[in-house]
C-alpha cells in the first residue's frame, strides 16, 4: 500500500480561499466598527477560529495592514520615463484612477486611513512621476522633485479625495478635474491648449 500523495497546489488555493475570506470579513466587520474591531469577530464572521486567522496573518495589525494594502488604489506600475512619455497625462491618469478607486468604499477607506501606505509603492510611484515631470520642464520654478513627490502623494490621498468627494455629491470625475487644476498651481503645469 502506498502512502496517500500530498497535493501541495488542493491545499494552496484552499488556503488562498481562506485567506480571501477573512479579508472579505475583515472588510465587514472594520466598516462596521472600525479598526479597534476583534479578531474574534472577524474569526467569527469569516467561519474560522481566531488561531486560523493569526495563522494566516500573524496580528491584528497585519491582518489590518493587508487589508489596507487589498483595498488601496494600485498603480498599475512606475511611470515610464521615456522621453516620448507625456507626464502631464500620466499625473492626470494617476489622479483619475485614484478617485475612481477611493469611490468604491469611502466608508472602509475612512476607517482604514491610518493603515494607508505601508508599502512604499506608491511613493516609488509618485517619486518616478516627480522625476518624470521634472525631466520634461513641468515643475514651478524651485519645487524640488522631494516637494513634487509629496504633492502627487497628497493629491491622491484618501484623505484630500474625500474631502473633495463630499459623500457622493461630487463624482469622482469632477474630484479629478479639481485635482488637476490644483496639481497645476502646485507644480506650476502648462495649461492644456
Amino acid at each position: 500500500m502506498s502512502p496517500r500523495g500530498y497535493r501541495l497546489g488542493r491545499r494552496q488555493s484552499e488556503v488562498d480561499r481562506t485567506r480571501s475570506a477573512i479579508l472579505a470579513a475583515a472588510r465587514q466587520v472594520v466598516t462596521e466598527h472600525g479598526p479597534a474591531a476583534s479578531v474574534g469577530k472577524v474569526a467569527e464572521r469569516a467561519g474560522v477560529s481566531r488561531i486560523t486567522v493569526y495563522n494566516q496573518f500573524g496580528s491584528k495589525e497585519r491582518l489590518l495592514e493587508a487589508l489596507a494594502a487589498g483595498v488601496a488604489p494600485r498603480s498599475d506600475g512606475a511611470p515610464a520615463a521615456s522621453s516620448g512619455s507625456d507626464p502631464r497625462a500620466e499625473l492626470s491618469r494617476r489622479i483619475g484612477q485614484s478617485s475612481t478607486a477611493w469611490s468604491a468604499d469611502p466608508s472602509l477607506y475612512r476607517r482604514l486611513e491610518a493603515h494607508q501606505g505601508w508599502t512604499g509603492k506608491e511613493s516609488e510611484h509618485d517619486r518616478a512621476l516627480a522625476e518624470m515631470l521634472g525631466a520634461h520642464d513641468q515643475l514651478r520654478p524651485g519645487c524640488s522633485l522631494k516637494e513634487a513627490e509629496d504633492v502627487i502623494g497628497i493629491l491622491t490621498s484618501f484623505a484630500v479625495f474625500d474631502r473633495l468627494h463630499k459623500g457622493g455629491r461630487r463624482s469622482p470625475s469632477a474630484v479629478a478635474e479639481i485635482l488637476m487644476r490644483m496639481a497645476g498651481e502646485f507644480l506650476a503645469l502648462p495649461s492644456q491648449t
